[in-house]
């Protein structure tokens, strides 16, 4: 099923209308549907659906144009348009309708088992870039949590102390921590055990 995934079935032919949505609706997506241009343009901006079947020829504005406003809109251009017909399908005005953006064509008259078998196809890639853009979105957010040191460090030469941007002078792990993602947990070197704790014989064996 594909519950997450909403359609908007734009055509004003009842009867296609009312087909087509028969068909998404029994493949579980959420339908929506228009019989006029700017009817699917204002469900288009109030829902933001995945995926419109749009008519070339409505009566009020060609499908083109519809299709050409909705990849100019920066919140819609990532919704899928297929653009349908059953006059204009020759080879010039299936390119055509491309050429404004539309991500797919479908000449009708066809099948119940092919329109099906399109939205379902269809539904498949706005899954996969979907995944796509929620990974690179995740990544990123990883990346900005990363911090490296880079360049050069002034460091005392005495105390270890190291200054930063702003001329302040910070003990070198309140520094390294600030600045990266490590995190210290406090031990001694064995000269320092030698010097400083000779009787205690810290790193006999």
């Amino acid at each position: 099923m594909h519950k997450e995934i909403k359609v908007l079935i734009v055509e004003d032919d009842p009867d296609v209308l009312a087909a087509s949505a028969r068909i998404a609706r029994s493949e579980g997506y959420q339908v929506m549907e228009a019989t006029t241009g700017e009817a699917c343009l204002k469900i288009a901006r109030k829902n933001k659906p995945d995926l419109i079947l749009l008519d070339v020829m409505l009566p009020d504005i060609q499908g083109t144009e519809i299709c050409r406003q909705i990849k100019a809109d920066p919140l819609l251009k990532t919704t899928f348009v297929v653009l349908t017909s059953g006059l204009k399908i020759s080879s010039l005005e299936q390119a055509e309708g491309l050429d404004v953006g539309a991500d797919g064509y479908i000449a009708r008259p066809l099948s119940n088992v092919e329109l099906k078998a399109r939205i379902n196809s269809t539904a498949r890639v706005v899954k996969a870039e979907r995944e796509r853009d929620q990974l690179i979105l995740e990544l990123s957010e990883a990346l900005s949590k990363v911090k490296q040191l880079t360049g050069l460090l002034p460091i005392c030469m005495h105390c270890k102390k190291i200054r930063d941007d702003k001329g302040y002078w910070s003990q070198i792990e309140t520094y390294i921590q600030k600045h990266s993602e490590a995190e210290f947990s406090h031990s001694i070197c064995r000269e320092c055990a030698e010097t400083l704790y000779p009787d205690m014989n810290l790193y006999e064996l």
